[in-house]
This record gives structure tokens, sequence and C-alpha cells, in this order.
């Protein structure tokens, strides 16, 4: 068994500086190019070391052993900074009890429920687009994802002045978030602009969150959102004292699922439309599946099963573009990953982004190919090979959830829309915090209309 030093490093280090600016120029190009050092490599960021996993068998190993790899590292650390101690982000220690007071708020029967919310508002959204005009894509499906989310938490009842606020409140936080990350904790507590903006919109959210809950409390109905299952969960194997969640552990959860809902739903919308507007041939086949399941209307619950395509393209744009390119964990004790030790204390980095892009598990990995999702195909993918959702007892708790509503927004702006990338636009991919999302993606929206017969013809065609 090898010892950690002799775990090979990155190439391309400065001294203080180790890999960040390589990271900073060209972050996918320094993650792609791991592999040719291991399956098994040291980065230095700054005075921080971590070991980044270039093996699908070993990233199994670690998601699936959630006592020896904790959530930590500095994603989580600075992630607990809004995020405080939920489900998303929470110790190995506190899971268990989390997660089973959540559960039933994903039960597969509530599902139904949160779908005829979402088909809702992705009707009202696309409905209000006008033909011909220019939509900033990430900007307006960030906006749709999050609207989504607000109607799920808190139905209606939340005055509409509270959600707006949290929303600014949430937007402020995560941009700061992309800074914090590569920032030294010693340099937070200055009293920089970055760092008040920070603090203060977290204090925000916080006390709006706090007053919906106090006046839903009050209230005492339950509305059949989101809300009203984290104020009514109830674990009979634990003690009195620990069954029910108090308000800060439900506004953690709120803030955690407030996130995950609109910030990564609304960037995987957003690159969906970019590679079907890359892809035409592949679009025409979308819009003939929704042509033939819904007739013009918005994308229901009852039709999830039908929209074959439409859940292929969406699980390609996760494996090319995961909503987190990289997550960490930290070793609780000495153990040791395939032929090395490792010591406690360790930040583990395991990246998606990387996985998905090995050749090995995805063959010709760069293109575009929902495809290869079909069933049938020669070459299917491993279901462990796919990570967009991370593995194991820690994996997303919402993913059908987000699934669900991503494939219905995705199904009714194709049915009633064209998305037309613009000439001579260059897109390319951003780190938003952890998240990689679409920089400069502005597309036309071009209307389609239904002829007598019932069949679509793209308004451009005709003209």
């Amino acid at each position: 068994m090898k010892n950690p030093s002799q775990i090979p490093t990155a190439a391309g280090g400065l001294p203080l500086l180790g890999h960040l600016v390589p990271l900073l120029r060209d972050p996918f190009g320094s993650l792609t190019r791991l592999p040719e050092r291991g399956d098994l490599v040291r980065v230095h960021l700054g005075p921080v070391q971590a070991l980044v996993l270039c093996d699908l068998d070993l990233a199994g190993h670690v998601l699936r052993d959630g006592r020896t790899f904790d959530k930590g590292g500095p994603v989580f650390d600075r992630g607990r900074e809004f995020g405080g101690n939920g489900l998303g982000i929470c110790a190995h220690s506190e899971h268990r009890r989390q997660r089973r007071l959540l559960q039933p708020a994903f039960h597969p029967m509530r599902l139904p429920g949160y779908a005829q919310v979402a088909t809702a508002r992705v009707a009202e959204v696309t409905g209000s687009w006008k033909d011909g005009q220019i939509l900033d894509v990430l900007a307006v499906m960030e906006g749709l994802s999050a609207q989504i989310t607000m109607d799920t938490l808190f139905s209606t009842t939340a005055a509409p002045d509270d959600l707006a606020d949290a929303l600014d409140a949430l937007n402020t936080i995560v941009r700061g978030l992309s800074v914090r990350l590569l920032m030294p904790p010693l340099l937070d507590r200055l009293p920089t602009r970055g760092n008040r903006r920070f603090h203060e919109a977290r204090a925000r959210l916080r006390r709006v969150l706090h007053h919906i809950i106090t006046e839903r409390r009050a209230a005492g109905t339950d509305h059949g959102d989101l809300l009203s299952m984290l104020l009514t969960a109830r674990d009979p194997d634990f003690g009195p004292a620990e069954e029910r969640l108090i308000d800060s552990e439900i506004i953690d959860q709120i803030v955690n699922f407030f996130a995950g809902g609109s910030e990564t739903s609304g960037s995987v919308l957003a690159w969906a439309l970019h590679h079907l507007g890359q892809h035409p041939e592949i679009e025409t086949r979308l819009h003939a599946e929704v042509d033939s399941v819904l007739d013009g209307r918005p994308a229901t619950h009852a039709d999830l099963p039908r929209l074959e395509l439409t859940g292929r393209v969406l699980t390609e744009t996760l494996r090319l573009w995961p909503p987190f390119a990289i997550f960490t964990r930290t070793c609780t004790a000495d153990t040791r990953l395939g032929r090395y030790l490792v010591p406690a204390g360790t930040h583990i980095g395991c990246s998606p982004y990387l996985l998905h892009r090995q050749a090995d598990l995805y063959p010709d990995p760069d293109r575009f190919d929902p495809d290869r999702w079909a069933p049938g195909h020669p070459h299917p993918p491993r279901r462990e090979a796919f990570l967009a959702f991370g593995d194991g007892p820690r994996k997303c708790i919402g993913d059908r959830f987000g699934t669900n509503a991503n494939t219905l927004a995705l199904a009714t702006i194709a049915a009633r829309w064209h998305l037309q990338p613009l000439p001579d636009q260059r897109v390319r991919p951003v780190f938003s915090g952890p998240m990689l999302k679409p920089r400069g993606l502005r597309m036309r929206a071009i209307a389609r209309t239904t002829t007598s017969m019932g069949s679509r013809v793209n308004r451009e065609q005709r003209q």
C-alpha cells in the first residue's frame, strides 16, 4: 500500500498559489487533464490541498461511504455559510434524522401535485413571450425555476413582496459565493463591500423566511406544499425532542431547496435549449414528440412517461453540464483509496464533470447525444457512471422532483416555441460558485402555430 506522499500531483502548480491560476484560466481543461496523472491526483489551492478522484470506482467508494467520507471541504464549508445545516450539507451524524423527516415531502404520491404547480407556472411564463423576442435564456430559465420552486415551497400563501425579497437576497448570496469559494477564510471578516452585501443578504433571507414560517404556524393550515410538509414532519423512531424540525432547521431546509431548485434547474434548462439550438435535427425530433403527445397544450405529470426524448435531452445535458462541476468530502478517519493510504482530515474532490467526460465511460464524450440513453442502445452507459445527482446515501433527495419539473418545462417550451440561436454569439461555460452556467446565451423566440389538422410548423419556415 502506498503512502500519501506518493500520490501524484497535478501539473502546472505555482509557489504559494498552487493550481489556482490554471484552474481560473482554464478550469475545464485543467479538470479533464487530471486523469493523465493517475486515478487519484493531488491539487493545491493556495494553502489548501485536496485529492481529486479520477476513477469512477474510487468515486463510488467515496460516495457510498458517508461515514468515512463526510460532507466537508471548501465547497461545503462555504455552502454552510448560507445553507446552515440543511440536508444537502449537514454532517453524516445528522443526515439520517433529517432524511427521514424530509422524505415524505418527496413521496411519489406528492409528485403529481408539485407537477401541477410547475405546469401552471411554465404555461404562464412561456405564454407571456412575444414572437421574435430575444431572451436572455439563463436569466429567464433561472427566473422560471425560481418561481416554480417558490410556488412548490409556499403555494400562494406568502406575500409577493416577501417572495421577491427572498429571491433578491438569494441571488446576492449565490453571486457572493462565487468569489468566496476562492477567498481565504482570513479575509471573511474584512469590511469589504462584497462581505457586507453577502452577510446582509444572508440575514435578510433568513428574516423573511422566519416571517413566512411564523405566519404559517399561526394559521395552522396544511396547504399541501413543501412548507406544510416541513412544519408537520415527524419521525417516530426518534425521541420526542428530536421528532420534529424546529424553525431554524426549517429555514435551513428551505434555503437548500430554494438554491437547488432555482439555480441548478435554471442552468440545466438553459444548457438544454442551447444544445437544441446547435443540433436542429434533434430539435426537429423533439418538436415531433411534443406535437404528438401535447398537441399544443402545456405538459402535465400524466405526459411524463411519453416524453421520452425530452427526458433523454435533459439527461444528456446533465451529463455534459452537471449542476455541480466538483464537490468535496473530508476523511473522518485514516483510510485507503485504491492503492493509497489517506489520512484523516484529507479533503477529497469528486468532479462529475471530469468523470462524465471520460471516453471509457462515455464514447465520444464531448458530443451531445441524447440517444446514448435510449432503450436498446448497443453501448448503454453504466448506471453508476451518472453522477449529476450524486450517489449513495447522500444522493439528492429532490432528483425526481427536479427532473419532472424540467421535463414539463422543456416540453411545454418546445410545444409552443422554437428558440433560435443568434448569429455570431459566443456562449461559454463559467463557474457560479460550484455550478456551471452558460454565459452569453441569448436566443430569439419564434412562435410555433397549429394548423387545422393539429400539426406544427415553425413560423420562420412560412416566411
